[in-house]
């Protein structure tokens, strides 16, 4: 290990990168696209996780909303075209029927005009049952969500998301305990929380009982939040649940236009599939990438052993030992390699950094310092391995015959 500090072998080394500059330049470039690339592919399949997981993390996957549209078939004396209403007696139907079933959420929804002293704003106002809290967990910033007991005594409060308090108040402004009139009617304010990407910036949730009085819709509501438990399919719940809404309606079995559903636990399990093997094509194509890179190393070395098939002659009649000129090779390799890793997670950072500040679907992409490390060892490794093919040859080569090379 002695050679390592010695001034002459870094002294050759230099010289020989310096020698020619162009083919040094190519012989990195390969390992250092490489980690480049893998850096770069394996943050931006994080930042892509990240931003579906802020978007839905806070919402029972296994979930599908379902709402009444029109039949589209004529059925027991009922023509199509007929427009279906969804009633609170269809939820207790579907809880005590139907297996499988953890919540299910009726919700109402509206737009409505909202002041606040001067400001004054269009929202969407919900009227929701406390559930709905347990379907999608708001991150409350101040305050509390709607309970029971604003639902039994019809209570006139609301939670406002963070944007309508942007919009409503002034920096800093209390808000908990502060009336706001939504379509004539003063609230009192009882939480703020987070907006939710998912549904929206500006909402405003009231009781749904008393969303049901101020709004006249009676036992009648506009869509529901249907969860089930982790082991049961959610699509074979949604199919289930939709027929017996069909029976209970008097719907045609074969009518597929009289519910509208949007499945979320289906289309997340097919997003959660495309993460998946989006991660294992960047490895793929990294570690591909990468060990093209080294094998370019390799062959570059090989060249550079031919062309200084006299030089290694001159030195081994000057008594270099086979394996003083084996290490100076395989030595060589290893630096180049590890140039070209530095280099590549440095650009591979700085990737990312433009990736987070530019491209708005991505949301924190990152990777973690200990693949990094792993791929960085794996990179070292490889180069290590490599440079002993150009060493192996350096070292067969008889003085006499390297001699007479022109």
């Amino acid at each position: 290990m002695r050679f390592l500090f010695e001034k002459d072998t870094w002294q050759e080394i230099y010289g020989s990168i310096r020698k020619n500059k162009t083919r040094t330049a190519i012989t990195i470039f390969g390992a250092f696209w490489g980690i480049l690339l893998l850096v770069g592919l394996l943050g931006a399949a994080k930042g892509i996780e990240n931003s579906f997981n802020s978007m839905f993390g806070n919402f029972a996957t296994n979930s599908v909303f379902m709402s009444g549209s029109r039949t589209s078939m004529p059925f027991k004396g009922f023509q199509e075209g007929r427009q279906i209403s969804l009633r609170l007696s269809d939820v207790d139907k579907i809880r005590s029927e139907i297996e499988g079933i953890q919540f299910v959420v009726p919700r109402n929804a509206t737009g409505g005009q909202v002041v606040h002293g001067l400001k004054t704003g269009n929202f969407t106002i919900f009227g929701d049952f406390p559930l709905i809290d347990e379907v999608q967990k708001k991150n409350l910033i101040e305050g509390r969500f709607i309970n029971q007991s604003d639902m039994d005594e019809n209570k006139k409060v609301c939670v406002i998301s963070e944007g309508v308090y942007k919009e409503l108040f002034d920096r800093n402004e209390e808000a908990i305990g502060v009336y706001i009139k939504v379509s004539g009617i003063n609230y009192k304010v009882v939480g703020v929380y987070e907006t939710s990407q998912f549904e929206g910036k500006n909402n405003i949730h009231i009781p749904f009982s008393t969303f049901k009085l101020v709004y006249n819709k009676g036992d009648k509501f506009e869509w529901m939040v249907v969860t089930g438990k982790e082991e049961f399919d959610i699509v074979q719940l949604e199919s289930d649940v939709k027929l017996l809404l069909k029976n209970l309606h008097k719907i045609h079995p074969d009518d597929n236009r009289a519910f509208r559903g949007f499945n979320l636990g289906e289309r997340i399990k097919q997003v959660t599939g495309f993460l998946t093997g989006m991660q294992f094509l960047t490895w793929f194509v990294g570690i591909a990438t990468l060990i093209a890179g080294v094998f370019a190393i390799g062959n570059i070395l090989l060249i550079t052993v031919k062309e200084r098939t006299k030089e290694i002659g001159i030195r081994r009649a000057l008594g270099a030992t086979p394996n003083k000129v084996r290490q100076q090779i395989i030595l060589e390799s290893l630096f180049l390699t590890l140039l070209a890793g530095s280099l590549g997670i440095i650009a591979g950072g700085l990737v990312l950094m433009l990736l987070d500040n530019f491209v708005e679907f991505l949301v924190n992409p990152t990777v973690d310092i200990p693949i990094v490390l792993i791929a960085y060892a794996v990179l070292v490794f490889l180069g290590t391995l490599i440079g002993f093919i150009p060493a192996y040859m350096a070292t067969i080569v008889k003085p006499i015959d390297a001699l007479r090379e022109e």
